[in-house]
C-alpha cells in the first residue's frame, strides 16, 4: 500500500477497456485474484454470473482439458460456505462461495459467522433481486446486508454497477488483510447484466480501514520494546509460549519454531493453533484449555512468564481469567487486532503488528544479546509433568475406544495428513491424539462449534491440497447435519476419507448431562434412529464403505481404508460411555480440572503436590 493508504498501482491490465457485463467483471476479478475453485449453488438471481463462469472456463480451457476455475456444486449452500472455508484454512488463500439470493444467501449465514469467529478469509458473492425491486419482498429476496452485517467482517451491496469491479477487488483486500475474515458482496441481477468497460485496476476508497492496516504494518518492534521484553525474560525461570490461530493466519509458524528452539521456551497451543508448532517436538506441550492435556494446563499454572502469540484468552482457555496463569509475574501479548489487548486478561507488555516480523525481531535481538541463563530446570519439570500426567483412556474391555481409533490412524499418517472434524467429542479426541507437524493440517470449527463442518471443509481442503491425504473425523450426530455432501465428494472423484465415530448419540452433550445434569439424557439418545451410514455412503457412490465393531479388526481395516485410492467411508462403533478428559468446566480454573479415571490429577494425590508453583522452584 502507498502512503496515501491506497493499494499500489498495478501494470496496465491486458483486458483494460474491454466491454464486459457485470457478471463477466465478477469472474474476471476472481481470475485476477488467483481464484482457482469456486463453490456454489445456482438460482435465478445469480444465473448471469454462473453463465459467465461457464463461458470463462470454455474460453480458457487448460491444456489438459480442465477448467481454470471449476465451479463445485454442493448439496446445500451451507456446504458451499464450509467448502470455501476448508479451502481457505488448508491453503491460506481466500475461499470463494457463489450463491443465489434469498434462501441461497441466508443458508451461508452460519459459514460466514463461523469464518468471522475463527478469522478465516472467504468472499461470499450473493445474487440479489434487481435494484428497483429491493425492499418490495420480491421472490427470493432477503435483506442480506442487514442479516450479514453482524456476522461478517464487511458487507457490500452493489447498487452502482460502475463500482462493481472496485468493490470485488476491495472485498478480497479486506478479507485477507489484517485479521482475516469473511466479506459478503450482494449483487443485484441488473448489476450483473449491466455492460461497461473493464478497468483492470482500482479499489474503493476505504481510507479508515487502510489507515488502520497501514498503522499495523508500520508498527515494527523497536529496540526499546525488545529490551523491555527481554528484561522480563531474564527475570523468568519458567517462561511459556501460548500460541493461537493467529500464528497460522499470520504465516509465522517458522519464526515461532526458531524462537522457541533457540531460547528453549516450551509451547502450548490453542485448539485453533494446533500445527503452529510441531506437536512431536520435545518443546511442545500440546493443547491447553477446557479439553487440553493435563500437563499443558499444569504448565500454564506453573509458568512465571506467559507469552501469548495470536491468541485471545477465550473462555475455552481462560474460563476463569483471574485464575488463568495466576503465578505468572508477567504476561506479554502479540496480536494484530488491538481490540484483543487487555480484553480478557491484563497484560504487562503488548505489541500490535505483523507477528512474523515481530518474532523475527526478537530472534535477531536474542542472537545479539544471549540470555544469562537457560531454562533447564523448567524443562525437567515439564518433562516430569508429561510423564506423570499423560493422556490416557480405558485400556481394556471389548468396546472400541474412540481414542484408540485416532491413535491407529495417527500411526499411519504421522502428523502429515489434513484432519477435518465435525463438532463434539470426536473433535476433541482428534485434537488430543493426532499429531500435526506443520500448520494448515488441522481444520475445525473452533469458536462457533458448528456441527456439520467436517465433511464440507474436508472437500474444500482436498481441492486446495489435491496431493494431500484428507480425513474427516466425524460423529454420528455431527455428520447428519451435512451428510448430503457425501455425494459431492464422489461426484468430483475426491479421495476424501470419512471416519464416523458412532456412539449413538450427541456424545458431548451427553457428557455434560452426565456431569452437570445428574445423567438426565434429554434428547441426546440416537438409539431409535434408523440411519444406516454404510448404505447411505454406498448410495452416494462410495465403493469402499465398511463398519467396524470388533476391536481386533480395527488396525487392518484402518490400513485398508487409508490405502484405498478413492473416497472411502469408515464407521466405527465406539464405546458410547467414553468421555473426553481432561475437562475444565465452564468458569473453572485448571486446579478444578476433571481428569477422569485414567489421567492422574496432581491435586487429588499427595498433599505435597498441592504446593503452589511459586514454591516449586
Amino acid at each position: 500500500m502507498t502512503e496515501d493508504f491506497g493499494p499500489e498501482a498495478a501494470p496496465k491490465h491486458p483486458l483494460s477497456g474491454t466491454r464486459m457485463t457485470g457478471a463477466e467483471i465478477v469472474v474476471q476479478v476472481l481470475a485476477d485474484e488467483g481464484v482457482d475453485t469456486v463453490f456454489g449453488y445456482s438460482g435465478g438471481a445469480i444465473l448471469p454470473s454462473y453463465d459467465a463462469i461457464f463461458r470463462y472456463n470454455n474460453d480458457n480451457r487448460q491444456a489438459d482439458g480442465s477448467d481454470p476455475m471449476p465451479l463445485i456444486v454442493p448439496a446445500n449452500e451451507q456446504g458451499a460456505g464450509f467448502m470455501a472455508a476448508g479451502y481457505a484454512r488448508a491453503s491460506g488463500k481466500v475461499g470463494v462461495a457463489l450463491v443465489t439470493s434469498g434462501p441461497g444467501a441466508t443458508n451461508t449465514v452460519t459459514p460466514v459467522r463461523d469464518c468471522m469467529a475463527d478469522s478465516i478469509p472467504i468472499v461470499v458473492i450473493c445474487g440479489q433481486v434487481p435494484t428497483g425491486a429491493i425492499g418490495t419482498d420480491g421472490f427470493q429476496e432477503a435483506p442480506v446486508a442487514n442479516i450479514m452485517g453482524a456476522a461478517a467482517k464487511h458487507v457490500f451491496l452493489v447498487t452502482d454497477p460502475a463500482r462493481l469491479e472496485e468493490t470485488m477487488r476491495t472485498a478480497f483486500e479486506i478479507a485477507r488483510t489484517g485479521r482475516p475474515g469473511p466479506v459478503v458482496i450482494d449483487i443485484p441481477k441488473d448489476v450483473q447484466n449491466w455492460e461497461g468497460e473493464y478497468q483492470g485496476s482500482g479499489y474503493l476508497p476505504v481510507p479508515g480501514y487502510r489507515q488502520r492496516m497501514h498503522a499495523v504494518s508500520r508498527n515494527k518492534l523497536s529496540q526499546l520494546e525488545c529490551v523491555r521484553f527481554f528484561d522480563m525474560l531474564k527475570e523468568s525461570r519458567r517462561p511459556l509460549i501460548y500460541a493461537g490461530g493467529g500464528v497460522i493466519n499470520g504465516e509465522a509458524s517458522a519464526e515461532l519454531a526458531t524462537l522457541a528452539r533457540e531460547l528453549k521456551i516450551p509451547v502450548v497451543t490453542t485448539l485453533m493453533g494446533l500445527g503452529a508448532f510441531d506437536t512431536t517436538d520435545d518443546l511442545c506441550m500440546h493443547m491447553l484449555g477446557m479439553h487440553g492435556t493435563a500437563y499443558a494446563n499444569y504448565a500454564v499454572d506453573d509458568c512465571d512468564f506467559l507469552i501469548a502469540l495470536g491468541a485471545r484468552f477465550d473462555d475455552r482457555v481462560a474460563g476463569n481469567p483471574n485464575e488463568f496463569a495466576a503465578n505468572a509475574r508477567h504476561i506479554a501479548h502479540f496480536d494484530i487486532d488491538h481490540s484483543e489487548i487487555d480484553k480478557v486478561k491484563a497484560t504487562d507488555w503488548h505489541h500490535v503488528g505483523i507477528l512474523k516480523n515481530a518474532l523475527q525481531a526478537l530472534i535477531d535481538y536474542a542472537r545479539k544479546n544471549p540470555l544469562p541463563h537457560d531454562f533447564t530446570e523448567w524443562a525437567d519439570h515439564l518433562k516430569a509433568l508429561k510423564a506423570a500426567h499423560p493422556m490416557a483412556y480405558k485400556p481394556d474391555g471389548d468396546d472400541i475406544q474412540p481414542q484408540h481409533v485416532i491413535e491407529e490412524i495417527n500411526k499411519i499418517t504421522k502428523g502429515e495428513a489434513i484432519i477435518s472434524t465435525g463438532v463434539g467429542q470426536h473433535q476433541m479426541w482428534a485434537a488430543q491424539f493426532f499429531d500435526f507437524c506443520e500448520p494448515r493440517l488441522w481444520l475445525t470449527s473452533g469458536s462457533m462449534g458448528t456441527m456439520g463442518f467436517g465433511l464440507p471443509a474436508a472437500i474444500g481442503a482436498q481441492f486446495a491440497q489435491r496431493e494431500r491425504l484428507v480425513i474427516d473425523i466425524d460423529g454420528d450426530a455431527s455428520i447428519r447435519m451435512n451428510i448430503g455432501e457425501l455425494e459431492t465428494a464422489t461426484t468430483y472423484g475426491l479421495p476424501v476419507k470419512v471416519v464416523v465415530l458412532n456412539n449413538i448419540g450427541d456424545g458431548m452433550v451427553r457428557q455434560w448431562q452426565k456431569l452437570f445434569f445428574k445423567s438426565r439424557f434429554s434428547a441426546t439418545d440416537k438409539s431409535l434412529h434408523k440411519k444406516d451410514f454404510i448404505k447411505a455412503a454406498e448410495a452416494d457412490g462410495y465403493e469402499w464403505a465398511k463398519r467396524v465393531d470388533n476391536k481386533a479388526d480395527l488396525p487392518g481395516v484402518i490400513a485398508d481404508f487409508l490405502a484405498f485410492e478413492g473416497p472411502a467411508f469408515l464407521e466405527v462403533m465406539v464405546d458410547r460411555d467414553a468421555g473426553v478428559y481432561p475437562m475444565v468446566g465452564p468458569g473453572m480454573s485448571y486446579r478444578q480440572m476433571i481428569t477422569g479415571d485414567y489421567i492422574a490429577n496432581r491435586y487429588d494425590t499427595a498433599a505435597s503436590e498441592e504446593t503452589d508453583a511459586s514454591e516449586m522452584f
